[in-house]
């Protein structure tokens, strides 16, 4: 072989060497870079959400109106009495495990099972309460007053709580409370680059039939199944 076809020769070689070492690297910094786990991501959210142990996204206002009589030696004396109160809408994100998000990779969806609703007792400010009535002579001579106002406060708190689990308001709060925890999980998985939707359902809430629910894997059973040490 002449000198020239030995030089030939020994570049090419060489560059065969450099190609192997360029590749060698891409697949080392591949490894390295690769794109961030969405089920690593969303366990990451579960544990950071579980931290902040209740949330409350909504807030709403009532007002309860009652009236109550009391009647005595062939006298009566009514009044009313009109109570607002406010009462929270609340999620006790302790009772989120990794049970309850699944992760589907073929549409690409973060699905989450949230505990269901609970609501607070009535929040009433005294100094709003208003109170009309008769009063007269069987106020003035027995505790017609404080009887008729034991039952205004039972009846106004009883009526609040009623008006609180209503279906416009429990609405709003479920409503409320999936936006914020869609939003919980949603952020983190954008700021990685990865597309992906998340739905939230209640657990008290029928499932609609949607893979995402019943053939889905839940992130616990996904980490479950990664050989060790794998990201």
């Amino acid at each position: 072989m002449s000198f020239i076809g030995k030089f030939a020769a020994a570049l090419a070689l060489i560059g065969l060497f450099i190609a192997a070492g360029f590749w060698a690297l891409g697949a080392y910094v591949g490894g390295k870079f690769k794109s961030p786990d969405p089920v690593t991501i969303a366990s990451g959210s579960v544990a950071g959400l579980r931290e902040q142990n209740r949330l409350s996204a909504f807030a709403a206002s009532f007002v309860a109106v009652t009236t109550s009589t009391v009647s005595q030696y062939g006298l009566s004396t009514q009044k009313t009495m009109i109570t607002p109160g406010t009462v929270r809408y609340e999620v006790d994100l302790a009772k989120l495990t990794a049970k309850d998000v699944t992760w589907d990779a073929n549409s690409k969806t973060l699905g989450v099972t949230l505990p269901q609703i609970e609501v607070s007792q009535p929040q009433i400010d005294l100094n709003q309460i208003k109170e009309y009535g008769t009063g007269g002579i069987l106020s003035k001579l027995t505790d017609a007053d404080a009887r008729i106002e034991t039952a205004n406060r039972t009846a106004g708190q009883q009526q609040l709580v009623a008006q609180a689990h209503g279906a416009v308001p429990m609405g709003l709060a479920r409503d409320a409370t999936r936006r914020a925890i869609e939003r919980s999980f949603a952020l983190p998985l954008r700021a990685a680059g990865i597309d992906a939707k998340v739905r939230v359902r209640f657990a008290d809430e029928p499932k609609d039939g949607d893979s995402v629910w019943d053939a889905s894997p839940s992130i616990e059973e996904v980490l479950k199944l990664k050989p060790s040490g794998a990201r």
